[in-house]
């Protein structure tokens, strides 16, 4: 198959030698998740994409269809390119017969439908709402034509509510007829996780999941939990109950649950269900065909990995005794109360080492820049399929923990404030002797498969002199090589993109938004304020002190914001005495300003907002906001020329938010 890019080049002798050798070491007799994937198969649609409602291909799964050619690509780990396979699964799935199914392949996640008295209960409605009315429609053609009495959002991130307006409509929601339930913190986390660093964390998107690779065996094959994200009509529900408890049971249309809140594993609000009359666990994402993220490339706080295994024992040992079948949200579903207990103990076991074996480590003297070269799994569990890190990778998880406890320092003063990458490389460049045997080393260690250090000189000269095209070249061959060798899509999908950056520029154009009118309405307007914060160049206020009074009588909320010392502060619940300028709105009229759709002064002109006082402190703030957009380069000298100034007609608008589909 031909490499998509010109400057492509194919596995080295070092990376087909790599490949080989993990064929024959890795546990491939053990064949039991090829044969859960497909138990339970009803039916496959006839068609591969799924368009958005604006005209676009929203998913594509035919895209992957070259992973069902019986080939082994060498420019794929052996371990991820049978994970690649398995996540071909597509279509409608019985998982309990006459009770649960699901619908797999239809976007990163699974959505899945369990059979109450008189409708479908649909458990975490995807990303978008295109592909998760494409899959309600399927099982209503495929099994009934049931109308959806419930919504269950198993947790807070994007692809397991953003598709809920594709399965239900909000007036009946709001009237009472269809209970959305969510666990406690669902919505805070929903819109909060993603917000102060979103811009940021779309660009590194980018990155950890390949964006603009081509699915191919030299670019884009899986996302380890799913093939990819759809990319669609993303809406939010709020739910109308929340899982308070620790455990709490719930009769929905028939259908008794248990619901285990699990807290601060994958997501900061995600909980668990047991359905005991069906002797049935579902995992939500917090046990699934991977390892996760402990650390998410894309950005994100560090999980507690030992309170990840902690939740997952208290489900082994209060449901796993009983489970005949557990499903997730992603992956496939096991059945036999062995198998289920095995995955339980594999997963368990793999965090709770994570997190012991890291800090053993630490506690021996092993440092943040050292952890990832050291730690490594026992054998016990490398021979497991479950255990194997296909979100996370054991590299950047073991760093998370150690970060999560000591931090980013390593204790040696010389990085604890070193210079930053631009300002050290021209006197490394300088001290090896110039561009010119530093390519020439580059060459030699490539030659002889020594990626790693090869990366290291090159990296430096590509910081000395970013407009030095043939280094940037080598520099991306030597990443190309080192994600080809990598189980995790996360960790290739980073080496590649970088590799195509460095070669071809990064990417122009705008990416999908991620703020709809939905995930406004469920942001605070706490959130909001802190994020002007954000936005405002301090530069532009310095030495400038005001106090505004923000009064939104429909909600009964006060704000008092102050700026001093280039600071936007905000305290709710509280009003100055002596304010420069009081803003007084409606908060319902407030989100269209939140969400670009207005502005102040044309709200003023409504009658719908008041200012009283002086409003040169609103002025000065509003010419102060920046609007942030995934345009900078993560690699050096891969800016294009000619950029675009992003259009700032909304300055006071919510920036866009993270995604966070994939956790």
């Amino acid at each position: 198959m031909k490499h998509f890019d010109a400057k492509g080049k194919m596995p080295s002798a070092f990376t087909v030698a790599s490949q080989e050798e993990l064929r024959k070491t890795l546990p491939f007799d053990d064949a039991r998740d090829f044969e859960e994937a497909k138990k339970g198969f009803i039916a496959e649609p006839d068609y591969k994409q799924i368009m958005a409602e604006d005209g676009h291909v929203a998913w594509d799964m035919g895209s992957y269809a070259w992973l069902l050619k019986d080939v082994e690509y060498d420019s794929i780990h052996p371990s991820l390119q049978r994970q690649a396979i398995l996540n071909m699964a597509y279509g409608l799935f019985e998982v309990v017969p006459g009770k649960i199914y699901q619908v797999r392949g239809f976007d990163l996640a699974n959505i899945s439908f369990i059979r109450g008295d008189t409708g479908w209960i649909v458990f975490d409605p995807l990303t978008c709402k295109e592909t998760a009315k494409a899959a309600l429609d399927f099982i209503n053609e495929k099994v009934e034509k049931l109308p959806v009495v419930a919504v269950i959002y198993s947790h807070s991130h994007a692809d397991h509510f953003g598709g809920v307006r594709g399965v239900v409509e909000e007036a009946g929601v709001l009237g009472g007829k269809v209970p959305v339930i969510a666990p406690v913190g669902f919505l805070e986390h929903a819109c909060a996780e993603n917000v102060y660093a979103g811009n940021a964390m779309n660009r590194r998107m980018y990155f950890q999941y390949g964006v603009l690779l081509p699915h191919s065996p030299f670019g884009h094959v899986d996302q380890s939990i799913g093939k990819n994200t759809a990319s669609g009509t993303t809406g939010l529900i709020a739910p109308t109950r929340y899982i308070r408890k620790d455990f709490e049971e719930l009769t929905v249309d028939g259908v008794r649950m248990e619901f285990q809140n699990t807290p601060g594993t994958e997501a900061p609000a995600e909980m668990n269900t047991w359905f005991p009359d069906l002797k049935t666990f579902w995992a939500a994402e917090n046990i699934t065909g991977t390892v996760h993220n402990i650390y998410t490339l894309r950005g994100a706080l560090v999980r507690d990995a030992l309170l990840w295994s902690k939740h997952i024992n208290v489900a082994l040992y209060r449901y796993g005794q009983d489970a005949q079948v557990m499903f997730s949200a992603h992956s496939w579903p096991r059945w036999g109360n062995d198998r289920i207990q095995e995955v339980m103990r594999a997963q368990r076991d793999v965090y709770a080492h994570l997190n012991n074996e890291v800090l053993h480590q630490a506690n021996l003297g092993v440092t943040i820049n050292e952890i990832h070269n050291v730690y490594t799994l026992p054998d016990s569990l490398k021979r497991q399929w479950a255990a194997h890190s296909y979100h996370g990778s054991e590299e950047h998880n073991s760093r998370a923990v150690m970060n999560r406890y000591l931090g980013y320092w390593d204790a040696n003063p010389a990085t604890l404030m070193p210079l930053s990458p631009e300002d050290s490389a021209p006197l490394y460049v300088e001290m090896m002797g110039g561009a010119k045997p530093i390519m020439e080393k580059g060459r030699e260690l490539f030659g002889q498969g020594k990626y790693f250090l090869a990366q290291e000189i090159l990296n430096k000269l590509v910081y000395a002199e970013p407009d030095n095209a043939e280094a940037k070249d080598l520099l991306a061959d030597v990443f190309e090589q080192i994600g080809y060798q990598k189980e995790s899509p996360s960790v290739r999908n980073s080496f590649l993109a970088a590799a195509f950056e460095l070669r071809n520029g990064m990417p122009s154009g705008t990416p999908p938004s991620t703020t709809g009118p939905d995930m406004i309405r469920g942001m605070s307007t706490e959130l909001w304020l802190n994020s002007l914060a954000i936005s405002m160049d301090s530069t532009k206020v310095a030495g400038k002190d005001f106090v505004i009074n923000l009064v939104t009588p429909d909600n009964d909320e006060t704000y008092a914001i102050e700026l001093s010392n280039s600071v936007l502060t905000n305290i709710r619940g509280e009003l100055s005495q002596n304010p420069d300028l009081t803003i007084t709105v409606n908060r319902a009229d407030l989100e269209m300003v939140m969400g670009g759709a207005s502005t102040f002064d044309e709200l003023i002109k409504e009658g719908k907002a008041e200012f009283k006082g002086d409003r040169t402190p609103f002025d000065l703030l509003r010419g102060s906001m920046v609007k942030f957009t995934p345009d900078f380069e993560l690699m050096p000298g891969t800016l294009p020329e000619g950029r675009e100034k992003p259009d700032n007609k909304h300055p006071m608008q919510m920036p866009e938010l993270g995604n966070t589909a994939g956790g």
